[in-house]
């Protein structure tokens, strides 16, 4: 077996997981930086004030994808680095650092993916009302301007939004993230609306300022949904279920998707949350449904369902003893067959696997290395089940692994690792994990020494 020759093989991090220099250079304050001086809000009192120290090590973890031979980096910029205030007076010095990261990045032949919002709002707008204020869609657009102009004569490939799902439901309604407030219904329905408004308006910024033909692309949640059998009833089943809204909340696919990729909410979403949906304006759903040039999606795992005898559907519970990865998710490497098989059947774009990975218990052994064999295994057997789903008409370009290197996991702080380059936050010294070499061997094939 093998993977197209065009595939793109990468890795991806985020800004306030990996840059540190949170206070330097005229950046200004992100929704995270303040969450994290919240008492108790994250484990071990961490912070993403220095993380991996990537703003200064730059060049050295270029050399690092080098070495393993990645072919594309996914970062996200941080947006209060390059405007303070999130709109106004852009930030020379805060810019620049991209630049000289793209211009690294594509010195050593890797391809950027950069994702305009990874969840490091600004907290001058937030302050100013953030996602609930409608004009939140155009101080997007702005920030997209500064930067799609700065690098798209470099940057060809745009992600607009990271895991909308995350930081509207834990952010804003449940109050565990990063703003850390507890929105009601209607208003948390709200910030997600704005947040998919400006997810449309970025890519029109993107379409009119960039400086070469852009491939734009968008990059929530996977919430997969897979039969617990073969039998054609269930598979029906979780797909189904994969894309209904199914009780008041929000943690589904459609609500976030269709808009994007079919130009509608889904009936039954707007049913389920009632008078608590946001009034919808003349031209909001046009301006949200973009035309697309990939399907991005972040998938890590997933839940069985199967069909009752009475017509219904029931989730099949997780066997006791199941694996589990660091971060106490399930390993199910089916998601990674249904995820893009279902989702390829329904959007009918091209898509990149943005984010896939596995958390451990990692740590420098005695002869120097950093021995993860439970991650290969992981990646292992999710790369063998997208290569089934492709090899049965799934359209998919590209692979993702998260991440690169190991780096502030939000409210967890550095309790995970999901590296495959090990990081001593005493030292910084990087060490290339196993599963980095074993990685580099799966590129170098094109995926040919995975087996059947």
């Amino acid at each position: 077996m093998s993977f197209p020759s065009n595939f793109v093989w990468g890795a991806a991090a985020a800004a306030y997981q990996i840059e540190g220099a949170a206070q330097e250079d005229g950046k200004g304050q992100s929704v995270w930086d303040v969450f994290c001086r919240r008492p108790g809000a994250i484990w071990n009192g961490d912070s993403g004030e220095v993380a991996c120290d990537h703003y200064h090590r730059f060049r050295e973890d270029v050399a690092l994808m080098k070495q393993i031979g990645i072919k594309a980096y996914r970062l996200s910029i941080c947006w209060p680095r390059v405007i303070p205030q999130g709109t106004g007076a852009v930030n020379a010095k805060g810019l620049d650092f991209y630049d000289q990261l793209i211009d690294a990045l594509v010195a050593a032949d890797i391809t950027p993916y950069v994702t305009l919002f990874h969840w490091d709002y600004p907290q001058a707008l937030f302050e100013r009302g953030g996602w609930l204020n409608r004009d939140s869609v155009e101080w997007f657009g702005e920030y997209t301007n500064v930067v799609a102009s700065r690098l798209s004569d470099r940057v060809r490939h745009w992600i607009t939004l990271n895991e909308p799902q995350c930081q509207v439901i834990l952010g804003h309604q449940d109050g565990r993230s990063a703003p850390g407030t507890k929105l009601s219904w209607e208003e948390t329905l709200r910030v997600a609306h704005h947040t998919l408004m400006a997810h449309g308006r970025s890519v029109q910024v993107i379409r009119a300022v960039s400086k070469q033909k852009a491939e734009v692309g968008y990059a929530p949640v996977g919430l997969i949904r897979y039969p617990a059998t073969d039998r054609p009833e269930d598979i029906a089943t979780a797909r189904d279920v994969m894309f209904g809204v199914h009780g008041k909340h929000l943690w589904n696919s459609a609500w976030w998707m269709d808009p994007v990729y079919l130009g509608h909410y889904p009936e039954d979403g707007l049913k389920v949350y009632g008078a608590d949906v946001p009034k919808i304006a003349a031209g909001d759903m046009e301006l949200i449904h973009q035309p697309l040039d990939f399907f991005g999606v972040n998938i890590y795992h997933g839940d069985a369902f199967r069909r009752t005898a009475t017509g219904g559907f029931e989730q099949v519970p997780i066997p006791t003893g199941a694996p589990r990865t660091r971060i106490n998710w399930p390993m199910v490497p089916e998601c990674m067959y249904w995820g893009p098989k279902f989702y390829y059947e329904r959007y009918k774009l091209p898509i990149h696997i943005t984010e896939n990975g596995i958390s451990g218990s990692d740590w420098v052994a005695l002869d120097g290395g950093v021995h993860d064999p439970q991650r290969i295994d992981y990646t292992h057997r999710h790369l063998l089940q997208l290569h089934r789903a492709m090899a049965e008409g799934a359209k998919v370009h590209g692979y993702f692994h998260w991440s690169i290197m190991d780096n502030f996991e939000w409210t967890d702080g550095y309790k995970q690792r999901f590296g495959l380059i090990h990081v001593d936050y005493t030292t910084q010294k990087r060490t290339l994990k196993d599963s980095a070499a074993w990685y580099k061997k799966v590129i170098a094939t094109n995926g040919s020494n995975l087996g059947a």
